[in-house]
């Protein structure tokens, strides 16, 4: 752990900061060299100007260490100038226990720290967005969770609640506060109940988890976001490190339990590195307060989107053969085709990638987050197949997982508490038929989807621009619209299943494709699809720009259609529209 940097007069045991005294360089002249205050980080083990360091947002500049920031700096770093104003500080703390020495020692470190607890919370505006914001000090004693820590949170998020703000806490602990015993347990309840009345107001939580988040912080508040945000390298986890190799007796393997290892297993949504932090937040403030808009369709009015072909897609939408339904099931599975991530970098802006289940793992194979149309907030969720055989592998070849299906659906119920509409990309050949996929509930995974979907109280449209194969795609597929593009697929299973089911033979899949009425045409003629997306020619990159532009202009107008409509309305014709199958 490298040094945290601190006030010059303050400072905990833990630190040691090197700040050399100037000195005369001669008898003939007065002058004084200015030697630089040091620092020393114990990640590199390297001496640091402690200027550069602070100007570094704590960071050290050669190797990226991340040092401990005090909440007065905490503040400085995310809330706009004057504008923090602290609540709840005239709180007492007690001793329920008695414990012996425990006032003395509350007296030792407020004299320290300058703080009056273990967290501080107020009022403030990031780059003028209003948001009550929490800064928990692990230099008072180690940010544990006392009473009035777990009472200045609670009553914060109740008049968060009552004033409708949105609240972000910048979580550092190292679990419950001994000498209050049960009573520090019963801290985590509490405060978990606030955030539950603040959550069912449909208002957003955004904790921030820095070095270290462990024991009941993390089994409380700090994993309760809508958002989860972490800081590079930072240690989060229930137990400790310590604790789980004195319990299992086992050496822990590097990296085990910091940010990465959270993002990579599905618990937090984005490491966002400190000196874009402050961005950040206000991008997620400022998206979720226009989420709130009356409305599905508040786009920027100056906004161009005719969705007009060029003249060379006209000619080369012109010269495309015709093709069979065999040949749309090779166009569809081309490695090259046009992927979810390609029609959000075209169609979208400020798309926010978040990540993660909560249970167990992040499916590279899903990939969601939130993003602007044209102004209008909306939810984005995608399969990712890859553009070559590395890609593919690390998307494991569009082939989604339960854990996949599962922070699809935690981002399709985030954003119905917002009131975001969801746009779904699907492009796959059906759900993962692994081992460990039937382990974790692929089947569960999937039902649960069709079922949550069904009753969204919020617009749903769903694109099949590849493969739509079986369950698989259906699980992302239950919208009030569903459109193909035009040389896409979608089918109870592959021709080659098909053909080897019925007719015992997968050598006459081509045949199969033929019966099956599985291309986009067949389906529109069985009310399956409402729309067919031109690809003028093959969805390729010379076409984006041009089906991106009909893409925007088609969604534009489905969200008008849907704008009025109440959450049970929508939800309510999404079930009629499946019912009539």
């Amino acid at each position: 752990m490298g040094l945290k940097i601190i006030d010059r007069v303050k400072k905990s045991k833990e630190e040691t900061i090197t700040a050399p005294q100037a000195e005369n360089t001669s008898a003939e002249t007065a002058e004084q060299v200015k030697v630089p205050e040091t620092v020393v980080c114990k990640s590199c083990g390297k001496t640091l100007d402690k200027e550069e360091v602070v100007a570094n947002k704590y960071v050290c500049y050669e190797c990226g260490h991340y040092f401990r920031v005090n909440t007065r700096n905490r503040l400085k770093m995310v809330a706009d100038p004057q504008s923090f104003t602290p609540w709840f500080e005239e709180l007492e703390s007690k001793n329920p226990l008695d414990f012996p020495g425990y006032e003395e020692k509350l007296a030792a470190v407020r004299e320290k720290t300058g703080l009056h607890e273990g967290v501080t919370i107020g009022q403030a505006k990031i780059y003028g967005e209003d948001a009550v914001v929490g800064v928990c000090d692990a230099r008072f004693l180690m940010g544990s969770m006392g009473h009035v820590v777990g009472e200045k949170i609670a009553s914060a998020v109740e008049r968060a609640t009552e004033l409708r703000l949105p609240v972000i806490i910048f979580c550092c602990s190292g679990g419950a506060r001994m000498q209050e015993g049960i009573v520090s347990l019963m801290q985590m309840a509490k405060t978990s109940a606030a955030l539950k009345k603040h959550s069912d107001a449909g208002l957003l939580y955004v904790p921030v988890l820095t070095d270290p988040t462990t024991g009941g912080m993390t089994a409380s508040f700090a994993m309760l976001g809508d958002i989860i945000l972490a800081e590079p390298g930072a240690l989060i986890g229930f137990a400790g490190p310590r604790v789980i190799e004195q319990t299992i007796g086992e050496k822990l393997p590097e990296g085990f339990q910091r940010a990465e290892f959270q993002l990579e297993h599905g618990f937090v949504d984005a490491i966002v590195e400190r000196k874009n932090l402050k961005k950040t937040l206000y991008e997620i403030l400022k998206l979720h307060r226009l989420s709130a808009v009356d409305g599905y369709a508040n786009f920027e009015p100056a906004t161009e989107c005719d969705g007009r072909p060029t003249e060379l897609m006209r000619e080369r939408a012109a010269k495309a053969p015709l093709l069979k339904a065999w040949d749309k099931v090779q166009r569809a599975r081309q490695v090259d085709r046009l992927s979810t991530e390609d029609y959000i970098g075209e169609i979208f802006t400020k798309f926010m990638e978040l990540h993660g289940d909560r249970y167990f793992r992040d499916d590279p194979a899903i990939v969601g987050g939130i993003a602007y149309l044209d102004g209008q907030p909306v939810t984005v969720i995608g399969v990712q197949k890859g553009k070559d055989m590395k890609d593919c592998m690390r998307h494991n070849y569009g082939m989604p997982s339960p854990e996949g299906y599962r922070k699809a659906l935690r981002l399709m119920k985030q954003a119905e508490k917002f009131h975001r509409p969801v746009i779904t990309f699907v492009n796959t050949s059906g759900a993962f038929p692994g081992k460990e996929a039937e382990e974790r509930g692929q089947g569960e995974a999937i039902a649960r989807n069709l079922y949550e979907m069904s009753a969204l109280k919020t617009p749903v449209l769903s694109l099949m621009i590849g493969e739509g194969g079986s369950g698989g795609a259906l699980a992302l597929a239950v919208g009030n619209e569903v459109w193909m593009m035009e040389h896409a697929t979608y089918s109870v299973l592959s021709p080659e299943g098909f053909a080897s089911i019925l007719w015992k033979d997968g050598k006459r899949a081509k045949e199969a494709a033929g019966v099956m009425k599985i291309t986009a045409k067949d389906l529109k003629e069985l009310g399956i699809i409402e729309q067919i997306i031109p690809e003028y020619g093959g969805a390729d990159e010379a076409a984006l720009t041009s089906i991106a532009a009909y893409m925007r202009k088609e969604m534009r107008a489905f969200l008008e259609r849907v704008s009025k409509r109440t959450g049970e309305e929508l939800a309510e014709d999404r079930y009629q529209r499946f019912r009539s199958f």
